[in-house]
């Protein structure tokens, strides 16, 4: 099913750089609308009426709605025309995004709980870009071009926090879901004008299409490997950014919304890794990039250990475990396009599902950690994932050698 209903497209003239630039831009909105709420948690606990708990409960909510995105929506990017798929989506999430900014004038958890849901499930326009980034790259440039994308998707995502803090502070919680859907809106219009025809891939129905993702999932063992590693890494970070304004707002620390979405860009330093791994990955490194990532995954995490009483250690620690989730998960992407790639948008939603199943788990874990032992069984949370990662990531050296052997 992955190959037999494949349509063979005409080639695609490369995307052109600023392109390229406008695709990250989107990524990163698409992506960061789901982060608006994480330094914004007590002020969202305090004016709808609900407890800590509850509203950290969104964090998980954003990541369990992109990930029903990814498996349900994405695979579309094969069997529809993607470009107008992108825009259908943006502007869904628009939606959700305006919703979210009603229930703060409403002062209804039940709405910014809709809102979340649907922000999530409809922000996935932004893994429909990737694979299209991959597709339109130039020969030989494919890790540069899902790099560059991914750069700007993961500076979405950082950017998401210092920006919803600032405004948070200027104008109050709901006005940052009011500015992300003006902004998503906006690059919608932009991108209608720069994106090139994508056609579909496959002429296969829906039912077919989301069957062939466990056809994918069973023929291809680095699929399985790759897309653990990511669901893994990402669950260990989604550990810290579940519960760092919960820290920071506390009695250690004691910052506004404002002070907590600043720290976040100290993260987006940790984001240039992807166009490291990017460069590394075409030239042929991504195995040493992803060991790279799991070792300095453990290592920012001994130093967010000593973050409960140490800003400089904590900081030190952001940016190094940011560094390495890029770094594993940049290596994945271009490991994973290479297995079909008549079928990277169904790879993506297999490798994308995963890793923010893991990243609604390690947000669910890392609230369980925070409320039964405070900011040092948090830490101990993401040090025992980091290990699970590495071990992960051993195994899937195994599997390269032996497909080298193989091939």
């Amino acid at each position: 099913m992955t190959s037999a209903a494949a349509i063979a497209p005409p080639t695609p003239a490369p995307l052109s750089p600023h392109t390229l630039v406008l695709m990250a831009a989107a990524c990163g909105l698409c992506a960061g609308a789901n982060y608006f709420n994480q330094p914004l948690l007590h002020s969202i606990a305090q004016e709808l009426g609900v407890n800590d708990a509850q509203a950290a409960s969104t964090v998980t909510l954003a990541q369990v709605s992109y990930a029903l995105g990814l498996l349900l929506l994405v695979p579309l990017g094969d069997m529809l025309e993607r470009r107008r798929l992108v825009l259908a989506l943006m502007g869904l999430a628009a939606t959700g995004m305006l919703l979210s900014g009603l229930s703060g004038a409403t002062h209804s958890f039940a709405l910014l709980v809709l809102g979340t849901g649907m922000t999530g499930l409809f922000s996935v326009a932004a893994q429909v870009l990737v694979p299209m980034a991959a597709s339109f790259a130039a020969p030989g440039t494919g890790g540069r071009a899902v790099g560059l994308v991914m750069s700007g998707l993961l500076v979405g995502i950082l950017a998401a926090r210092s920006v919803a803090g600032v405004l948070s502070g200027l104008a109050g919680w709901n006005a940052v879901y009011w500015a992300g859907a003006a902004a998503t809106l906006t690059m919608a219009v932009l991108l209608a004008r720069a994106l090139p025809s994508a056609p579909p891939a496959t002429r296969l129905g829906y039912g077919q299409v989301l069957q062939s993702l466990g056809q994918l999932l069973r023929q291809h063992p680095r699929l399985r490997s790759r897309a653990l590693i990511g669901g893994l890494g990402f669950a260990t970070v989604s550990v810290l950014f579940s519960t760092m304004a919960l820290l920071l707002a506390g009695p250690a620390y004691g910052f506004s919304d404002t002070q907590i979405g600043l720290i976040g860009i100290v993260g987006i330093a940790g984001a240039l890794m992807a166009n490291v791994a990017g460069r590394l990955a075409d030239q042929g490194r991504e195995q040493s990039a992803t060991l790279a990532g799991a070792l300095l995954m453990l290592l920012g995490w001994a130093l967010l250990w000593q973050g409960g009483h140490s800003l400089w250690a904590f900081l030190l620690g952001f940016l190094v475990v940011d560094g390495a989730l890029q770094a594993l998960h940049i290596s994945n992407q271009n490991v994973v396009y290479a297995l079909a790639p008549e079928a990277r948008s169904r790879i993506n939603a297999v490798y994308m599902t995963t890793y923010f199943i893991g990243a609604a788990s390690g947000s669910a874990v890392g609230a369980w950690a925070w409320l039964h032992a405070g900011w040092g069984g948090t830490s101990l949370a993401g040090c025992v994932l980091g290990v699970l990662t590495l071990a992960v990531v051993l195994w899937d050296r195994r599997l390269a050698r032996a497909t080298s052997r193989q091939g």
